[in-house]
């Protein structure tokens, strides 16, 4: 992963979710164990996701509608002292 950019193409329509099984596909088990398994109702702990810089849980979670040039952005949360 640890990739600055990335663009996809989704069906009008599409939400967070459809996004996040898609990169769990194309990123495999490292996405899956860190990020995201398909068929769960959030991005594992330690993960945060933004959809145009407002946070999803201040939008509709996963299940946010994304359109046409929206920016998600995937941040890993850095914790410790």
């Amino acid at each position: 992963m640890n990739k600055k950019e990335e663009q996809y193409e989704l069906k009008e329509g599409a939400s967070l979710s459809d996004l996040l099984n898609k990169l769990a596909g194309v990123h495999g088990a490292a996405f899956k164990k860190d990020v995201y398994e398909p068929g769960l109702s959030n991005v594992k702990t330690g993960f945060s996701v933004t959809v145009n810089g407002v946070f999803i849980g201040q939008l509709g979670g996963l299940d946010t509608k994304l359109a046409d040039g929206d920016n998600v952005m995937l941040m890993s949360l850095v914790t410790g002292g």
